[in-house]
């Protein structure tokens, strides 16, 4: 077993499944104490199961909707008082419940996808990272974007919206948390078999397009996102920060 986060208590979202699960999974892996959280008690508590057989933990399993922001501010506050300060912090959770053209999305799958993947994402960051500031203590952020927020995405054209704003945010806040040592890096899956993209991998006309246009001409799995992640939140990469990594097999240069 490795122990490149040992020691660290890293808090991962959207940690009951898909590449949340698998990062969480590779934390312990690594000798981390880890936090999930995710909307439904029910799939944390299978999770917790799952990735707590990796290493001697512990595991945490915490409820809550990015898209709520009293459930923030009740995961933030518990968490601080009854688990401690982490130290990594992970924003995978994210929503994507429209797929066509831009022009055709409604109002609430708009305001969905915007509540849950950048208002929540950014307003948990506020909080931990107004945490390290002002307690001097260091801190790494790793946010899961997207390919789809580095160029265009039809078809899924709110959702790469959103994987943008995620890009924007991590250089910025780079920037200026940089002073406080506290780091904020970034990595962009491209297609990875998810039940999130389920729709996408499940469909062999989809599939073809996507590995046609990739180098190593198949898809990801959750594990291989995984270590991306681990290296960023690692000492490891302590002079990387406002970088976007490219988890993608090639396809944003094929």
């Amino acid at each position: 077993m490795s122990s490149r986060l040992q020691g660290k208590l890293c808090l991962v979202t959207g940690g009951s499944r898909g590449i949340g699960e698998a990062i969480a999974t590779a934390c312990v892996r690594e000798g981390a104490r880890v936090i999930i959280a995710s909307r439904k008690l029910d799939g944390l508590e299978a999770a917790k199961v799952r990735i707590a057989a990796a290493g001697p933990g512990p595991v945490h399993a915490c409820v809550c909707h990015l898209g709520e922001l009293d459930q923030i501010e009740e995961l933030t506050s518990s968490v601080f008082e009854e688990i401690g300060v982490p130290d990594v912090l992970v924003n995978n959770a994210a929503t994507n419940p429209y797929f066509g053209p831009m022009l055709d999305v409604e109002e609430a799958a708009w305001q969905k996808t915007f509540e849950v993947n950048v208002r929540g994402p950014f307003e948990l960051t506020r909080r931990v990272a107004r945490r390290w500031r002002d307690g001097e203590k260091p801190g790494v952020i790793v946010n899961v974007a997207s390919i789809l927020g580095l160029r265009a995405a039809p078809l899924q054209g709110v959702y790469g919206l959103t994987k943008a704003a995620i890009i924007s945010m991590t250089q910025t806040l780079a920037v200026e948390l940089a002073p406080f040592h506290i780091r904020v890096n970034a990595v962009a899956p491209g297609l990875v078999d998810t039940k999130f993209a389920s729709a996408l991998v499940g469909s062999p006309d989809i599939v073809k397009v996507f590995t046609d246009h990739t180098a190593q001409k198949r898809y990801a799995q959750p594990a291989e996102i995984a270590g991306a992640v681990v290296f960023l939140a690692s000492d490891e990469a302590a002079y990387v920060t406002g970088q976007v990594l490219c988890v993608d097999g090639g396809y944003t240069v094929a």
